[in-house]
């Protein structure tokens, strides 16, 4: 009995991994439609925040039959329930990955390069997705607490875009709705980041 457990517990992992996959795709693409003006990227963007959908679904419905046919308890049952608010947070960075995307498509790339660290914030950001993940499926509390503390990394990036777009609306105020979008972006790569610390929270 407790060896077809840690079967399906390995297999919520390997899943938990391919959605933390999918959510690093989903930002990758979204950000890359900004900065080179790339539609299709924007596209991928899109396709994988439903594939991440049906993603949580699918663990979702691994997690009920671990819980109703198992019968955890303690440690395992806690990993499970944290599995659970887990996968909340990573379909959430989907939906952000492509609002961004779509932001993308009413933007130039020329303008969007100009914001230099927004690309920046997009590495940081993924790089947070990926190591929280990790962290969870390992049960690493000092990547975990490692991750948390980056997340300082990625808020020093925002207030450098933020006072990017201060500059650019102060020299050319007719700029202001592309400003606008650049913040915007950088809320949800914030936003995105701040998952990756609840993530890391759960283990």
């Amino acid at each position: 009995m407790r060896g077809r457990f840690d079967r399906q517990l390995e297999t919520l992992h390997q899943e938990l991994i391919h959605m933390g996959a999918l959510c690093e795709e989903a930002i990758s693409a979204g950000v890359q439609a900004l900065l080179e003006g790339d539609g299709s990227m924007a596209d991928t963007a899109m396709a994988r925040e439903r594939d991440i959908d049906q993603k949580e679904r699918d663990i979702e419905s691994l997690c009920m039959k671990l819980l109703l046919q198992q019968q955890p308890v303690a440690r395992d049952l806690r990993q499970i329930s944290s599995a659970l608010k887990m996968i909340t947070d990573m379909e959430r960075i989907g939906d952000q990955a492509t609002d961004i995307a779509e932001i993308s498509l009413f933007m130039e790339a020329s303008q969007a390069k100009s914001v230099q660290h927004i690309g920046a914030m997009a590495v940081e950001s993924i790089r947070m997705v990926n190591e929280s993940v990790e962290a969870f499926v390992k049960g690493d509390l000092a990547l975990a607490d490692r991750v948390i503390k980056y997340d300082d990394v990625v808020d020093d990036l925002f207030c450098q875009v933020r006072a990017d777009v201060a500059s650019i609306l102060t020299q050319t105020p007719t700029r202001a709705a592309f400003a606008l979008d650049v913040l915007m972006i950088a809320k949800y790569l914030e936003r995105i980041a701040d998952h990756a610390v609840n993530i890391c929270e759960w283990v």
